[in-house]
């Protein structure tokens, strides 16, 4: 498997959907506490943007504007900071 098809294949099945989920939980938490702090509502919207970014660049790779190398570069930060994620908890 190329390394564009690896970046859509983590992009569509892994990291898009993890976000996705992490703010549906934040919803829910932000929905169940009626007065939500600033923090979580600024979360959210970084949350959200980070999701948007990503949805953009699986834009860029399947439309071709992003080469092989571009994609293994960014396959190596993606794993980079889901190991620093899952060490820090």
């Amino acid at each position: 498997m190329s390394n564009i098809e690896d970046l859509t294949d983590l992009l569509e099945n892994d990291v898009i959907p993890e976000i996705e989920g992490f703010i549906d939980d934040l919803f829910e938490k932000i929905a169940d506490n009626k007065h939500a702090s600033s923090e979580d509502k600024e979360q959210l919207k970084e949350v959200q943007e980070l999701r948007d970014e990503f949805k953009l660049m699986l834009q860029e790779v399947k439309s071709g504007e992003m080469d092989e190398d571009e994609c293994a570069e960014i396959i190596e930060e993606i794993d980079t900071m889901r190991n620093e994620e899952g060490d820090g908890q």
